[in-house]
C-alpha cells in the first residue's frame, strides 16, 4: 500500500515475478506502475506490505539496498555521464583500483568487456558516451546494473526512443538474461511488444492489479480492454487523402542546436492542406531544432519558411500563431499549458486578449466560461469543471486540454510535436481520431514523433530524418516499416 495524500497509488497490490522469466507490466498513466518499481528499487517507501525476495521477506529503503540484494533498474531517461567513457560510466562508484585515486582502466575495461559478451551487448568500453547512439546507451544502462550484480533487471520503458532493429536487440538481450536464470520487469505502454517479449503480464488500473495473464490468453484488445475498463480502437482508421495546395514550405532550411552545431541541414519539405504528413526519425535528430524553427522560437541560419504563403523565417511566435499556425508542444507542462490556472483560462490561453473573450480591457468570463464548458464536452476532457485547476488532471486530460485549445483555434497547419506522449491508450485513441477528422476537413497536420509505429498509423506522407537532413519520403503505401527502421538509424 502506498498513498501520496488522498491518492492511493498503490491499494493492496500482490505481484509475483519468477525466475527465469519476462513479467511485463502494463497500465495507464496513474495507474500505479512507477510507484510500485519505485518501492521495490528504494526510491519510494511503502505505508503498508511485505516485499519477499529469492524466498526472504526484506527491507528495502534506499537503492543501495536494492543493489545490494541484487535488484537493478533502468531508467527511462539514462543516467549516465556524457563525457566518461563506457568502461568509466559502468564502473563507477565500485571502481577497480590499483591504488589510492588511481583506476585500473585496462582491467575496468576487460571486464566490461567480458561482461558484454557473455550477454550480448555489444558496445566498445573506450568508447565516449556522448558518441553513442540511444540505442548503445541503452545497453551500457544494462551493463551498468549488470556490473553491481542484478538478478533482477527492472526496465522502465526501453524501448521508448529505439529504432525497429534497436528493440529486436534489445529482446534478445532480454532474453539472454532470462536463460542465465534472471528475471526482468518490463514497463511499457507498447502492446504489440509485451506480446512478443513477455512470460507473464500483469495489468494495473487506479492503484490496483486488474489481471494477471500471458500472451498466450490475451491479445492487444484485451489489454487495451483491461488497461482502460471500456472496449479501445487501436488502429484509427481514414478515407484516402485528396491533398490541395501547399500550406507549409521549408526550402534549404539549416537551424543549430543550443551548443551552435548543425541540428537541420539544408531540409526542404512541404505540407498540402487536407494531409497528415509524419516525421519519423530517432530522437535528436534535428526534430526540436526543425518544430522551433517553425514555431519561432529559434532562429534558422539560412533557408525559407512559409505559412499559406507568408514568410514566417524570421516571425515572432506570436505573429507565426497568428498567421495560422496551431502548436501542441512536447512538453505540455513547461510549454502547452499553465498548471496554476484554471481549465477554462487555459482553453483561451492564446485569444483571452481578444473578442469574443474580451473587449479592450474587460474579459467577458461569461463567453469564456460558456466556450470552455463546449470544448470540455467536445474533446471529453474528464474534469470537475471549467474551474479546476490544470494542474489537477491527468496527464491524458492535460493533454487533451492542449489538443482542444489548438484546434479550437481553427488554424490552417497544426504542428503536432510528440502529441500522445505520456498519455493513456483511451486518450491515444481520441487524439489520433481528432487528428485525422481535422486533417479531413482540410488542415494540415506536421506530425513529430519518435513513436514510429503512431506515424505509420497516421501519416499519408512519411519523411525520415537523420542527421538533421530529410533522407526518405514515401507515400504510407510504400511506407516499410524494416526500411523506415534501417534509414533511421543512418542505414543508406
Amino acid at each position: 500500500m502506498k498513498t501520496f495524500g488522498s491518492l492511493r497509488a498503490n491499494d493492496a497490490v500482490d505481484l509475483t515475478v519468477e525466475w527465469g522469466q519476462v513479467h511485463a507490466l502494463l497500465g495507464e498513466n496513474g495507474a500505479g506502475k512507477s510507484t510500485l518499481m519505485n518501492v521495490v528499487y528504494g526510491l519510494v517507501r511503502a505505508d503498508s506490505g511485505e516485499i519477499v525476495y529469492d524466498g526472504k521477506p526484506v527491507h528495502i529503503g534506499s537503492p543501495q539496498d536494492a543493489i545490494r540484494l541484487g535488484i537493478g533498474m533502468v531508467h527511462q531517461h539514462f543516467m549516465l555521464i556524457p563525457p566518461l567513457t563506457v568502461a568509466e560510466n559502468v564502473v563507477l562508484g565500485h571502481e577497480i583500483v590499483t591504488g589510492p585515486g588511481a583506476i585500473d582502466i585496462k582491467r575496468s575495461q576487460a571486464a566490461v568487456r567480458e561482461l558484454s559478451r557473455k550477454y550480448g551487448l555489444e558496445v566498445d568500453p573506450a568508447a565516449k558516451v556522448e558518441d553513442l547512439s540511444v540505442g548503445v546507451q541503452q545497453r551500457v544502462e544494462i551493463l551498468k546494473a549488470l556490473y553491481r550484480g542484478a538478478k533482477l533487471l527492472i526496465l522502465d520503458e526501453p524501448t521508448a526512443v529505439l529504432t525497429p532493429q534497436e528493440v529486436r536487440g534489445l529482446f534478445e538481450i532480454v532474453r539472454a538474461l532470462v536463460r542465465d536464470g534472471a528475471a526482468v520487469i518490463f514497463i511499457t505502454h507498447k502492446l504489440a511488444e509485451v506480446l512478443e517479449v513477455a512470460d507473464k503480464i500483469t495489468v494495473m488500473r487506479r492503484g490496483k492489479v486488474e489481471a494477471t495473464t500471458t500472451p498466450k490468453e490475451s491479445s492487444q484488445a484485451e489489454l487495451a480492454r483491461l488497461m482502460v475498463g471500456r472496449s479501445v480502437l487501436l488502429r484509427v482508421e481514414k478515407k484516402e487523402y485528396t491533398p490541395g495546395q501547399t500550406l507549409l514550405a521549408i526550402n534549404g532550411l539549416t537551424v543549430q542546436d543550443d551548443r551552435h552545431q548543425t541540428a537541420v541541414d539544408n531540409l526542404s519539405l512541404d505540407l498540402r492542406s487536407g494531409e497528415i504528413l509524419g516525421i519519423a526519425g530517432v530522437e535528436g535528430n534535428g526534430q526540436n531544432e526543425l518544430v522551433e524553427a517553425i514555431v519561432g522560437l529559434r532562429m534558422p541560419r539560412a533557408g525559407r519558411i512559409s505559412l499559406a504563403g507568408r514568410d514566417i523565417t524570421h516571425a515572432s511566435t506570436h505573429s507565426t500563431l497568428e498567421a495560422g499556425l496551431g502548436f501542441i508542444p512536447a512538453d505540455r507542462h513547461r510549454m502547452g499549458i499553465v498548471l496554476e490556472l484554471s481549465v477554462a483560462d487555459n482553453l483561451v490561453l492564446s485569444r483571452f486578449d481578444r473578442a469574443p473573450f474580451a473587449r479592450w480591457i474587460v474579459r467577458a468570463f461569461d463567453q469564456v466560461r460558456g466556450y470552455a464548458q463546449r470544448m470540455i464536452k467536445t474533446f471529453d476532457i474528464r474534469t470537475d469543471g471549467p474551474d479546476q485547476p490544470a494542474g489537477s488532471l491527468s496527464g491524458g486530460n492535460q493533454q487533451k486540454l492542449v489538443v482542444a485549445r489548438e484546434i479550437g483555434t481553427q488554424p490552417k497547419v497544426l504542428l503536432a510535436n510528440q502529441p500522445t506522449r505520456g498519455v493513456d491508450v483511451g486518450s491515444i485513441e481520441f487524439i489520433h481520431r481528432r487528428l485525422v477528422e481535422e486533417r479531413d476537413n482540410g488542415m494540415g497536420v506536421l506530425l513529430v514523433s519518435s513513436e514510429l509505429d503512431e506515424v505509420l498509423s497516421l501519416a499519408d506522407r512519411v519523411a525520415v530524418v537523420y542527421r538533421g537532413h530529410v533522407v526518405a519520403m514515401f507515400e504510407q503505401k510504400e511506407a516499410d516499416r524494416e526500411r523506415i527502421g534501417l534509414l533511421m538509424a543512418g542505414a543508406a
